[in-house]
């Protein structure tokens, strides 16, 4: 296993990268002096049809790779024989101010790399052309005042389509700009962040529409899915994650806020609920749903071939407090199918019903075969992974415990109650990847031991309404696993341990590799089928960013964003690190 020594000390004496400037790694070499500019990447127009095809393609066209959202690369020219050479053979740094975790995926379309920096004070768009290593445009929305976000202001990445690059900021602002240039085509106001309404993740086109989700269920938000149209940015279908209590089904179901009252979790795990009590006060709280929350933080999984979106919703508003929302509390902590032509509900999982442990669906849904069928992959904050049947919506098996589980579902209290997962999880944002020639999904976890203290809040807009607090258990130790979960018989296939719980994502490869980072700096390459780390590198900011892998004039390389996690404290930076094989003749 290398660690280039060398090059982490280039790094750390700021030798290489500028604020608005890719170049070589000074392990290889300017190889400037006295060479040939290279020509300059052609503007590629994505069509609807290189979307459906980006399974197949060596570019990374989209946030999760393509619309099974599985990020899987088929590329193998870098392998589990050769991994161990790998150099970082070009550095971006955002120059942006450090004050919230750098989470963007880049998207590659024909070696121009388009990245998001952190939302603090304004959201950014860069396009860097990977061949001349030349920044082409760089946007930035000036953010109107935001109380507060969640987690910490960030952004996930871009989405890239019929000459548009889309972007959603923390202001809860959807806007187009044009590819070639970074000029604002349009923009579209999502909500009002006053209200708590906030936007992280990356879009996601289909066809001529551009989906995209809420964040702020810790303010007791509604929560929704949207399609808006691409060209103009009208408003063409909203589906809300909180059904009203008269619904229709097409909407989510005739009441389901109050109509189910669940004394188990689908998979028959008890949930200690006073159900009783719970219908008793049904009437008192009867206007719950409409700040019921229900986020959907992550990009969703689509399948063309039925038209279906997959998306996964979070918590209930607020987090912990379950005596003001009795029920189930639908759709929240599910994963759910739409129509993604009109958003009509097609059918729900709720992992947690009622659930007060704000255990949410955060990772997003996966699309992949699983014993000859297709199947629907989630990696629960429960600890669980979920694999159910993607015309259905019915469990085909949940996995074993990707992280130590106790005192599982046991009521907050005054004075505190202990259990496992803590509130980030299990698996939290971290989008896992599935490698479809082993069947594995690769899980990046946290084993945090948490007290949950319950305590009433009035609801206040704008203001965090959690209803309880969780705290980590005093002198109890925290760390991460990294897992890859057989999704054929639901066993951990190999586990390893790592000295930080884990947030950020996977990415695995034809090359037989999975890469992910963690929040000390490291990133790694673990051969996918046995969980042997192969290769290390030392980015200097906690690597908790999904990583891309894509091809340039025929050389494959694998980028990931080193800029820490305000969640959880770790180092921030500004960096992209493009990672390649040396240069041949070097």
């Amino acid at each position: 296993m290398r660690t280039w020594k060398k090059w982490r000390t280039a790094v750390a004496l700021g030798v290489i990268g500028s604020a608005s400037a890719l170049e070589y790694a000074a392990a290889q070499g300017s190889g400037s002096v006295g060479r040939e500019e290279p020509a300059a990447s052609p503007q590629t127009n994505v069509t609807s049809v290189m979307l459906r095809e980006a399974a197949r393609s060596g570019d990374w066209l989209m946030y999760g790779h393509n619309y099974s959202n599985d990020r899987y690369s088929p590329l193998k020219q870098i392998t589990t024989a050769n991994v161990g050479n790998l150099v970082p053979r070009m550095v971006f740094q955002t120059g942006t101010e450090r004050l919230g975790s750098l989470e963007t995926t880049p998207v590659v379309v024909n070696g121009i790399m388009y990245i998001t920096s952190p939302a603090t004070p304004n959201n950014v768009v860069v396009a860097v052309d990977l061949r001349t290593r030349k920044t082409l445009w760089r946007y930035e929305h000036k953010n109107a005042p935001v109380s507060t976000a969640c987690c910490g202001p960030n952004n996930r990445g871009v989405a890239v389509s019929g000459g548009n690059v889309y972007v959603a900021t923390l202001d809860a602002q959807l806007i187009a700009l044009d590819q070639a240039t970074g000029t604002e085509k349009w923009v579209a106001t999502i909500a009002d962040p006053a209200e708590g309404y906030t936007e992280t993740m990356a879009p996601l086109i289909i066809d001529d529409k551009v989906i995209i989700g809420s964040s702020g269920a810790e303010y007791g938000i509604r929560g929704f899915v949207r399609a808006y149209n691409a060209a103009t940015g009208a408003l063409v279908w909203n589906f809300y994650t909180i059904p009203a209590p008269d619904a229709r089904a097409d909407e989510g179901g005739i009441n389901g806020w109050y109509g189910h009252w669940s004394r188990t979790t689908p998979e028959g795990t008890p949930l200690h609920r006073d159900i009783a009590r719970e219908k008793a006060d049904s009437a008192k709280y009867a206007d719950a749903w409409k700040t019921g929350g229900g986020s959907m933080w992550m990009t969703p999984a689509y399948d063309p071939d039925t038209r279906t979106m997959y998306v996964s919703i979070g918590n209930a508003s607020p987090d912990l407090d379950g005596s003001v929302r009795p029920g189930d509390n639908l759709w929240v902590e599910s994963i759910v199918a739409l129509d993604a032509r009109t958003g009509k509900f097609k059918w729900g999982y709720q992992m947690v019903p009622h659930d007060v442990w704000d255990l949410d669906a955060t990772s997003p849904p996966v699309i992949t075969i699983v014993d000859g069928r297709k199947a629907i992959v989630h990696a629960g904050k429960t600890g669980w992974m979920y694999v159910l049947d993607a015309a259905t919506g019915k469990l085909i098996r949940r996995s074993d415990a990707f992280v130590p589980q106790e005192n599982m579902f046991a009521h907050p209290t005054e004075e505190g109650t202990r259990m496992l997962p803590g509130a980030n999880g299990g698996q939290e944002w971290s989008p896992v990847a599935v490698n479809p020639e082993l069947q594995y999904a690769y899980s990046v976890a946290l084993h945090q031991p948490m007290n949950y203290k319950t305590h009433y809040a009035a609801k206040e807009t704008g203001r965090l309404w959690l209803g309880s607090a969780f705290v980590a258990v005093p002198g109890e130790a925290q760390w991460g696993y990294v897992s890859a979960i057989d999704l054929r018989t639901g066993k951990i296939a190999w586990q390893v341990k790592t000295e930080q719980p884990m947030i950020g994502g996977a990415t695995t490869t034809a090359g037989g590799l999975m890469f992910t980072g963690e929040g000390n700096g490291w990133f790694k390459a673990y051969d996918a089928r046995t969980g042997k780390v192969l290769w290390s590198f030392q980015c200097g900011a906690g690597v908790n960013a999904a990583p891309s892998v894509f091809e340039v004039d025929g050389e494959q390389f694998v980028a990931v964003a080193a800029g820490g996690n305000f969640q959880l404290g770790y180092p921030l930076g500004s960096a992209v690190f493009v990672f390649g094989l040396p240069k041949a003749g070097r």
